[in-house]
Formats: C-alpha cells, sequence, structure tokens
C-alpha cells in the first residue's frame, strides 16, 4: 500500500469517527440522614420509656395499701422509699420491657412511634438505663425498709421482664392473666416496708389488682386485635372470639367485685364498703354492656370498659386510703 493510500485511508477513518464528548462524573445520590434529636427530646424519650401513666396507676395502688398497712399515716421515710423505688422500679420494668420488645414494636401502630422504633434512642443505652433503674430501685428500698419489700421489688421486675415479657407474651394467650402478678406487685411491696411481712389483707388487696387486670387489658387488646396479630403476639382477642373474651372480662369483673367486698369485714369500714359495693356494681355493669354489644353484633367499643376500669381502681383505692384515716 502506498503512502497516499495510507493517508487517505486515515483521513476517511478520521472523518467518520464518532466524537465521545467527556463524561462528567457523577455525584452519588445523596441519603437523607435523620436529624440528631436535641437534649430535649431525648430526654422526653427517656421519660416515656418508662410509662408514667403506668407508673401513676401503681403508685395509686400503693399509697392506700400502706396507709391500711400502717392504721393510718405511715412514716414518712419508709413510705417516700415505697413511692420513689416503686416509680423507678416500674419504670425499669417499662424501660427493659421496650428493649426487649422493639423488634414487635416496631410492626405495631400503637407502639411504633417510641423511643426504640422511632431511632431516637440507641438499643444500648435503653438497656443501661433500664438496669441503673433497676438496681437504684431496690437499693433505694432496701436502704429505707427491709430486705423483704426490696426481694419483692426485684421479684417483681425479674417477673415481668424476664416471665411475662421474654416467655408468657409471646406463647401463650393466658400471658395477660399470668402478668398480672408483677402489676399486682406494688401493694405487696408496700405492705412489706410498713410491717415487715406480708399478712391476709395485703393478699385481698394484691387479688384484687390481679383480678381487675384481665377486664382491664382484654378491653385495650380488643380494640388493638389486628396490631398484636400483625406481631404475632397471642394476646386472647387474637385467638379467641370476641364473645369469649367478652365473657372472661364479665368474669373477672365480678371475681374482681368479690374479693374487694371481702376486704371490707377484714381490714375496712363503711365508707370503703359502700365504695366498693357501688363502683363494684358499676364495673360489672360496665362489663356486661360490652358482652351484650359483642353478642348483638353491634360496634364493641371496648375502651369504655379500658377508661372506667382505671376510675374504677383510682377511686376504690383512694376510698381505702379515706376510710382508714377517718376509721382507724
Amino acid at each position: 500500500m502506498s503512502p497516499v493510500t495510507t493517508q487517505r485511508s486515515a483521513a476517511q477513518l478520521a472523518a467518520t469517527a464518532t466524537v465521545v464528548a467527556p463524561v462528567a462524573p457523577v455525584s452519588p445520590v445523596p441519603v437523607p440522614v435523620p436529624p440528631r434529636p436535641s437534649r430535649r427530646a431525648v430526654a422526653r424519650a427517656y421519660l416515656s420509656l418508662t410509662k408514667p401513666r403506668i407508673v401513676e396507676l401503681l403508685l395509686v395502688t400503693a399509697g392506700p395499701a400502706m396507709v391500711l398497712a400502717a392504721g393510718g399515716l405511715p412514716p414518712l421515710g419508709p413510705a417516700l422509699a415505697v413511692l420513689a423505688g416503686g416509680a423507678l422500679a416500674a419504670g425499669a420494668a417499662n424501660s427493659l420491657n421496650c428493649y426487649l420488645d422493639r423488634d414487635i414494636d416496631r410492626v405495631m401502630r400503637r407502639t411504633a412511634r417510641r423511643p426504640l422504633p422511632a431511632h431516637t434512642l440507641r438499643p444500648r443505652n435503653v438497656l443501661l438505663f433500664g438496669v441503673l433503674l433497676a438496681v437504684t430501685a431496690v437499693g433505694l428500698v432496701a436502704a429505707f425498709t427491709n430486705l423483704l419489700a426490696a426481694a419483692l421489688t426485684l421479684g417483681a421486675i425479674a417477673y415481668y421482664d424476664l416471665v411475662y415479657t421474654l416467655w408468657l407474651k409471646r406463647r401463650t394467650p393466658h400471658n395477660t392473666v399470668a402478668g398480672g402478678v408483677c402489676g399486682a406487685a406494688p401493694v405487696l411491696i408496700a405492705w412489706a416496708a410498713v410491717t415487715g411481712t406480708v399478712g391476709v389483707e395485703a393478699w385481698l388487696l394484691f387479688g384484687v389488682v390481679f383480678l381487675w387486670q384481665p377486664p382491664h387489658f382484654y378491653a385495650l387488646a380488643l380494640r388493638f386485635r389486628d396490631d398484636y396479630a400483625r406481631a404475632g403476639v397471642p394476646m386472647l382477642p387474637v385467638v379467641a372470639s370476641a364473645r369469649r373474651v367478652a365473657v372472661e372480662c364479665v368474669v373477672y369483673s365480678w371475681l374482681t367485685v368479690a374479693v374487694s367486698v371481702a376486704l371490707w369485714p377484714v381490714a375496712t369500714g363503711p365508707l370503703y364498703g359502700a365504695v366498693a359495693v357501688v363502683l363494684g356494681a358499676l364495673l360489672v355493669l360496665e362489663a356486661h354492656r360490652l358482652l351484650r354489644r359483642v353478642v348483638r353484633g353491634e360496634p364493641m367499643r371496648p375502651m369504655r370498659l379500658f377508661h372506667w376500669s382505671v376510675s374504677y381502681l383510682t377511686i376504690l383505692f383512694l376510698g381505702l386510703a379515706v376510710d382508714t384515716l377517718v376509721f382507724a
């Protein structure tokens, strides 16, 4: 091939070649980073872990139990230790519950905004927070009351988190009934702190709170039945018919009233007796109304029983305290 032919071929190739423009480097797609929560938001998150409304309800039962145990106003030191230690113990149990239940809290609408599903707090920090509260609570009760009250405090925390949360809640529809032990424990702790023992009256108070919990929590579980089913938690309303749940609400309401009235001749006066009978009648009536609505296929409105049960327990124990202070 002559040099002229070679030059011509090169020129033809150059003329037909596609010119490729330089490609600018592609910037990575920005991934939104959640803003770091403020100190106030973090503080609110830690407070929400303790579930203050539950803590309040537990203290409502512990305070009057101490009044009855003392036959009047209890000694200030032990009383403050029980109230403060009880609040810390309940907060510890609830915080550890949030840590252990963080997997199911993510899929339940009712709990999806809790600090761990919302990534406001880290699991490790929540665990340490719960343990710190538990150690402080038990130490406080042990230092200012007695070892029996401290042992009951530690047992209530352990039962709630290790027995109820890790085992019963995820494996049996009877979790609400069996889990009622820890919810009723504050009255035993309060009684032991004042007297150093656990008497018959304390066990009757324990029975009231223990039997009160199924209708209270079954009503809540009826309202959020789909949530529990989505999380795979076998609450009774998930695995049984609404009629079966409503019947159990009626049964446990009657049992609650029976035990509350049984306390009257044992340790209380006429004011408590009247309060127990009237409030008990209203509690049973609301439970029967729930059953009637279920049987008729009407909207269940279970939160009516839930909210009234809170009022029932609060007024009953306040009546107990006032009765003791007036008639002791």
